[in-house]
């Protein structure tokens, strides 16, 4: 069943017409739904209490027997049967009720209220990792015979699922330039049913629309999705200005400690309750154990965005006059052209910065092997400052020519700035640059 309004059958307002009004609640997407799901012990904050505050305290499990004041690990993959067990079975809420840690685990509500807390979401799901969020949630919101609007520079594992997959299962996909809003509307066809861009994108910074983009989309009854992992809800909360649903790759910044992977979509209850159902049959829910881990990361979320992006922001500054630098992507520097990000995000921009060396890509090798601090690795988002080239790493699926098309370029690095003082970053890359 689709979930365009234009293929459910909704009416303009999204409500069920009248003809379908007796049908089983199962059959509608209008049924009223609550929150979560939840627990009476799953700590529920008021909405107006600020970021730092939501991230510590939302969704922790108060546990009534023992009185922990942190979330305990439910390490268990069943639990007993009860009467409104078997009542779930019967109503078709068994999200609501532990019954299985594939179904549910309250180490999974606990961490998915906090990350609905922070989104400003009704529901999220927690997953595996970043591509399982992904890939669960194309799948679970568009249909065969569907088609989706994208870009060539989303992060490379995405355009390998919509590249070599989707159409094996007989969905369309259209590569657009995100950030022009023309194109993406001359990209609409009738049956498209989803556009998938990134808050910010992978590597070159480019900042999405999303305000126009939402308005564009619910002209047309189309759904959007905003992977914001490179910006998180600190910086950027997309279902505020109208996306329908917002992705993490929570391995990066939710966690932000570069020990686990995992993902998550939040949204309306509606959406989730559809995602959660399709990650049933994939098999892709996150363990209780990462569910801690990414619990005890979101607590410090807000602390740590406001260090990433100090520090990205100092860096960018610092390389934009070297002379061994030919140019900076950083939404912080005069000239930036997705004035909609500045005004979203008011300084907060994650802490990525890119850059090309001059010399091409054996300059920029050399470069990062002269780095102390700054390690070799991919991913981003840790309290450890990690430097990589897109070429070989994230965009390497990339024919040279669709590189080349959406602007990268020959000695671009990625940095993704750590949590480290501020001068000591600085000097690190600057004494490589010296070494060159």
């Amino acid at each position: 069943m689709a979930t365009n309004k234009q293929h459910v059958g909704l009416s303009a307002d999204g409500n069920m017409p009248e003809s379908g009004a007796q049908k089983s609640w199962m059959d509608q997407l209008n049924r009223k739904r609550v929150p979560g799901p939840r627990t009476p012990y799953h700590h529920k904050l008021d909405a107006r209490t600020g970021c730092s505050t939501r991230a510590v305290h939302s969704g922790t499990y108060h546990d009534p027997v023992s009185g922990a004041v942190g979330t305990p690990v439910f390490q268990s993959t069943t639990f007993l049967f009860q009467d409104k067990t078997y009542d779930a079975f019967f109503e078709g809420v068994t999200r609501d009720v532990p019954i299985y840690t594939r179904y549910g685990n309250p180490s999974q509500w606990s961490v998915q209220e906090k990350v609905a807390a922070l989104e400003g979401a009704e529901s999220a799901v927690v997953f595996s990792s970043g591509m399982a969020a992904i890939a669960t949630t194309v799948y679970a919101l568009t249909n065969r015979g569907g088609h989706i609007v994208t870009s060539y520079d989303v992060y490379g594992g995405t355009y390998n699922l919509v590249r070599e997959d989707l159409h094996q299962s007989d969905r369309e996909v259209s590569f657009v330039d995100p950030t022009d809003l023309s194109a993406i509307e001359a990209a609409i066809q009738q049956n498209t049913q989803m556009f998938l861009f990134e808050g910010l994108s992978n590597p070159l910074l480019k900042g999405l629309p999303v305000k126009s983009i939402c308005e564009l989309a619910r002209k047309h009854n189309i759904l959007v999705v905003i992977d914001n992992t490179f910006l998180s809800p600190v910086a950027s909360r997309p279902l505020e200005f109208g996306a329908d649903i917002v992705i993490h790759s929570a391995t990066k910044y939710l966690n932000g400690h570069s020990d686990m992977t995992a993902g998550v979509a939040s949204g309306s209850r509606k959406f989730l309750d559809r995602i959660w159902a399709q990650m049933l049959r994939l098999g892709g829910q996150l363990d209780p154990n990462s569910c801690f881990l990414l619990e005890r990361g979101l607590k410090t979320l807000a602390l740590r965005m406001r260090a990433h992006s100090e520090n990205a922001t100092a860096i960018a500054s610092a390389l934009d006059s070297h002379p061994k630098i030919t140019r900076v992507y950083h939404p912080s520097l005069p000239g930036y052209e997705q004035t909609e990000l500045l005004d979203i995000c008011k300084g907060n921009y994650g802490g990525v910065v890119s850059f090309e060396i001059e010399g091409g890509d054996p300059a920029a090798l050399a470069f990062m092997e002269k780095l102390e601090l700054a390690q070799v690795a991919t991913s981003l988002g840790g309290v450890e400052s990690l430097v990589s080239m897109p070429f070989n790493t994230s965009h390497s699926s990339l024919t040279e020519r669709q590189r080349q098309q959406v602007g990268i370029r020959p000695g671009l690095i990625r940095f993704s700035a750590g949590v480290e003082d501020q001068n000591d970053l600085l000097n690190d890359i600057l004494n490589a640059l010296e070494q060159i």
